[in-house]
């Protein structure tokens, strides 16, 4: 990468880094000491000015935006309302958490931040009659969770708390392809919806040309990719679709899907879109990680995972993080304890040579995550 380039992704993304470098703010209190971080920050805003002060604080990590909220009112509506998040969004400032669940009845989830190691209990979801199918996807500052039928919970970063989704999909769907980019989120699977996370609506799209489940999407080149799946006839389909968000419109791409050894009672293919270049995690024994190529419309081996699915890909996990590809799921030559490894690798023209990032027990087999980068 050009010295110019590595210059421009530090600029616009927070580095991943060892815990033992990140600071923290403190809130204030009661005792003399922390009165004193009052002081200074008081002093602080009065040289500087509110409006630029709120500029400095959109580039720290989101991490330390708890104890920014605690400072005054003020900062407290900044950070709660998402205004922070909105300046960070309109000056290309992202920072990628991983959020990961298992279990069914409600699942868990937990989230992961890349940049300081650390590990983040979710709150606990409410209760609910669905006992199966929970798909999920981060938008914005939300992960949706859906279970059968219409049946869906928001987590929101700004209130650290879980709601009913207020607005339904106008379709009930399962095991659905979805992708987001920015505050929008698209799901497909047959009829196609997409999600504005500011406004909580959703507005219907054009029916794809094909209907499916068990599919799964990105975002490349600014289009929404519906990539496999079932047919209504339970027929395992190799082609996959694009829609044009100016267009409106929905495009066939055969065979789009052959190579992924998919299969019918398999998870949905495993895909992630890095520096606009798709990638898939191949959970069969072949165990390999593929790259999409555009003009060939075809698949190519790159190397090998360096975790191995004991679960038809059910227990495996694989996301973009920024620019770097993410891939979670059970040790290669797994004893059967329940833990899963976190891995990572930036894509370049060399051999994927993959980064053990973290560990993490589980309580069940299926696991499911979503990135959340804002």
């Amino acid at each position: 990468m050009s010295q110019k380039k590595q210059q421009h992704n530090d600029d616009k993304t927070i580095s991943w880094r060892s815990p033992a470098s990140s600071s923290r703010l403190h809130p204030p209190g009661a005792d003399g000491g922390e009165q004193q971080d009052v002081v200074s920050w008081s002093n602080i805003i009065g040289v500087i000015g509110r409006d630029l002060f709120i500029c400095c604080l959109h580039r720290l990590s989101r991490w330390e935006y708890g104890a920014i909220a605690s400072l005054d009112r003020d900062f407290n509506s900044v950070v709660r309302n998402g205004d922070i998040y909105r300046l960070r969004r309109k000056n290309g400032v992202t920072e990628h958490w991983i959020y990961l669940s298992w279990g069914n009845n409600p699942p868990e989830w937990v989230a992961y931040d890349p940049s300081t190691g650390r590990w983040i209990q979710v709150p606990k979801m409410p209760p609910a009659e669905s006992k199966f199918i929970w798909e999920s996807l981060a938008v914005g500052t939300e992960l949706l969770v859906f279970g059968d039928g219409r049946v869906a919970f928001r987590y929101s970063i700004l209130t650290n708390s879980w709601t009913w989704l207020a607005h339904e999909m106008n379709t009930p769907r399962y095991w659905f392809g979805s992708a987001s980019v920015g505050e929008k989120a698209y799901i497909a699977g047959g009829s196609a919806e997409m999600y504005d996370s500011e406004a909580h609506t959703w507005t219907l799209l054009p029916s794809m040309n094909r209907a499916r489940y068990g599919c799964s999407g990105a975002f490349m080149d600014g289009k929404f990719y519906v990539i496999g799946g079932i047919s209504s006839s339970h027929e395992v389909l190799t082609c996959g679709e694009e829609y044009d968000l100016n267009r409106r419109s929905w495009r066939v791409i055969h065979n789009m899907s052959q190579g992924l050894n998919f299969q019918a009672w398999g998870a949905p293919p495993l895909i992630a879109v890095a520096n606009n270049e798709l990638y898939a995690a191949d959970y069969s024994e072949n165990n390999d990680l593929k790259q999409y190529d555009k003009l060939e419309n075809k698949w190519i081996t790159l190397g090998k995972l360096p975790v191995q699915s004991n679960r038809n890909g059910w227990d495996m996990g694989y996301r973009a993080c920024g620019d770097r590809l993410i891939v979670i799921g059970p040790p290669i030559n797994s004893t059967g304890e329940k833990v899963v490894e976190l891995h990572s690798w930036i894509p370049d023209e060399q051999p994927p040579v993959w980064n053990l990032v973290a560990t993490r027990p589980i309580m069940g087999y299926d696991i499911r995550c979503a990135m959340m980068g804002c």
